[in-house]
């Protein structure tokens, strides 16, 4: 036997590199190149600290998939219970009913001047929020028909209510103004509700505490319980309809009258409605009110000198 195959006999190799070429095929120069030590032919594997589970196998050979977007809407917070504005510091019945003379002015100037204070009637009691001013010579004023049945109220003393009737339906109420036989009254158009809201409720036939319970004039009237018969109603004496002295707010809005299209353009366009700014207590449209300060030449001065 040559040398060769007994060396070859004694110590076989672990792997034939070249068992899948066709050896006639190499040269000895490819025998030298392919030759390798025992410490090449393996690669050492280190050993797994802990076995790869089917799960985690099977999320790392897993193409990825695009994560889908979650929207997590948060709970909806309750609305907070509207309150009238501003809020009362004194007892109903500690409140001053209001003297006539408080009434004998003009109705431009005694507008504003009737935001935020008291109408009561029976258990109930409302703060005024929004109102309008008429005056002698406006072609929007019902007192431009002249002293009749009707508007005779109009005519008197400061300080007297004005009740008529607007569509055959809803009861308006308003404060007569300025001095007897002038004819001038200020529209209440909205207020907020302080005592008495299931007395409230009852009348409108509405079960809410939200604004649109007192959001406008026949509103009002309907709250209080009122009818034409509460016409020329004295307001400065105890008893019946009264009104009351309140907080004067920090802060008010004006803007031109509502549904009067009917009258002059001078006195359509007029700012002549009045709300306490920062209540929802007013009527529609609101987007006509806006600060003095927004309008140019809106003072109460240039308005009075607007009088005829």
């Amino acid at each position: 036997m040559p040398i060769y195959e007994r060396i070859r006999a004694k110590n076989p190799p672990e792997v034939n590199i070249i068992s899948s070429f066709d050896s006639s095929t190499l040269l000895p120069s490819h025998f030298a190149a392919t030759k390798m030590s025992k410490t090449q032919r393996f690669k050492r594997v280190g050993k797994l600290k802990q076995p790869i589970s089917a799960t985690e196998l099977e999320h790392e050979t897993r193409p990825s998939l695009r994560s889908k977007a979650v929207t997590i809407r948060a709970k909806p917070k309750p609305e907070p219970r509207l309150k009238p504005f501003p809020i009362l510091d004194i007892p109903i019945d500690k409140l001053t009913i209001l003297p006539p003379e408080f009434c004998q002015i003009d109705s431009l100037e005694l507008a504003p001047r009737l935001l935020g204070k008291l109408l009561r009637k029976d258990d109930v009691v409302l703060q005024i929020t929004e109102v309008e001013a008429y005056r002698p010579n406006d072609s929007a004023c019902h007192g431009r028909f002249g002293i009749t049945a009707r508007t005779a109220p109009v005519f008197g003393a400061g300080g007297h209510a004005y009740v008529y009737l607007c569509y055959g339906l809803h009861s308006m109420l308003n404060v007569v103004a300025d001095k007897e036989g002038v004819g001038a009254a200020v529209l209440i158009r909205s207020c907020s509700p302080i005592c008495g809201l299931e007395t409230i409720q009852q009348r409108r036939g509405q079960k809410t505490d939200k604004p649109v319970l007192l959001s406008g004039p026949g509103k009002v009237g309907q709250a209080l319980g009122l009818t034409t018969e509460w016409s020329n109603h004295c307001l400065y004496t105890p008893g019946g309809l009264e009104l009351l002295d309140g907080p004067e707010p920090e802060k008010i809005l004006i803007g031109p009258r509502v549904g009067i299209e009917y009258a002059l353009p001078e006195h359509v366009n007029a700012l002549w409605r009045f709300a306490i700014a920062g209540t929802p207590w007013i009527s529609a449209p609101k987007n006509t009110l806006r600060p003095p300060s927004s309008f140019i030449h809106c003072s109460n001065k240039l308005l009075l000198d607007s009088k005829e």
